[in-house]
């Protein structure tokens, strides 16, 4: 199965960093969160990546020239500097044949992925997110069951579900990501899957952060030092 991780925005929250490399490039414990990201997927026997490149694609591009993986097959794709989610991942439809995973290259869980996986097996629907609990300043889900059943961008509250990413598709996502580099795969095609009983909610109660800010960084860091990093599963 392959993985595809959307690695291209410009992490405009992260400033501080992100003016000289890529938001996935930004170190933890001295690797990119990008690797750790991928290291979480690999423990689960995902080795086949696609990574969405954008902004300063040439610093991910020149950490795998020298990055020696024999178990990683790591596809880099130009996907554009100015290309949204939903755009970025409909320039790479070519590479895909099967069900497949996406994630965000900016986000750490501990999240079971076979389980994840499995789940949107039993589902049947084209596309499953990880639901998390949100910080408060995310937008949210409004779950029934395991489906979605709206998909939109608001506060709420902690007792919440958000997107977390960590979804699960399968090949006909990319009929709902037709509006070419400009589709924000969290704007209408979610909102069109969840309309049609097709988006699927894997809910994930345990450990998920985002690095959106210096903040979060430093988080990340300081639980990275610790004797038992919560996302590290290998």
């Amino acid at each position: 199965m392959k993985c595809v991780i959307l690695a291209g925005g410009y992490g405009t929250r992260i400033t501080e960093e992100s003016y000289l490399k890529p938001k996935p490039m930004i170190e933890i414990g001295q690797k990119p969160i990008l690797w750790h990201i991928m290291k979480s997927y690999s423990t689960y026997g995902i080795n086949d990546f696609i990574i969405c490149c954008g902004y300063r694609g040439d610093v991910i591009k020149e950490y795998f020239e020298k990055y020696d993986s024999d178990s990683w097959n790591v596809d880099l794709m130009d996907t554009g500097e100015n290309t949204m989610t939903g755009g970025r991942l409909k320039r790479i439809e070519e590479k895909i044949d099967n069900t497949f995973c996406v994630t965000y290259g900016d986000g750490l869980s501990n999240i079971n992925i076979k389980k994840l996986i499995e789940f949107h097996n039993d589902q049947k629907t084209i596309a499953t997110l990880t639901a998390v609990h949100p910080p408060e300043r995310f937008g949210i889900l409004d779950l029934s069951g395991d489906y979605v059943k709206e998909f939109h961008e608001k506060f709420s509250g902690e007792s919440s579900w958000i997107n977390g990413g960590f979804f699960v598709f399968e090949p006909e996502i990319f009929r709902y990501l037709n509006e070419g580099d400009s589709t924000v795969l969290e704007k209408k095609p979610m909102e069109n899957l969840a309309k049609e009983n097709e988006l699927t909610a894997f809910r994930h109660k345990e450990f998920w952060h985002p690095m959106d800010t210096l903040r979060d960084k430093n988080h990340l860091e300081k639980l990275w030092s610790s004797q038992n990093p919560p996302w590290k599963n290998w």
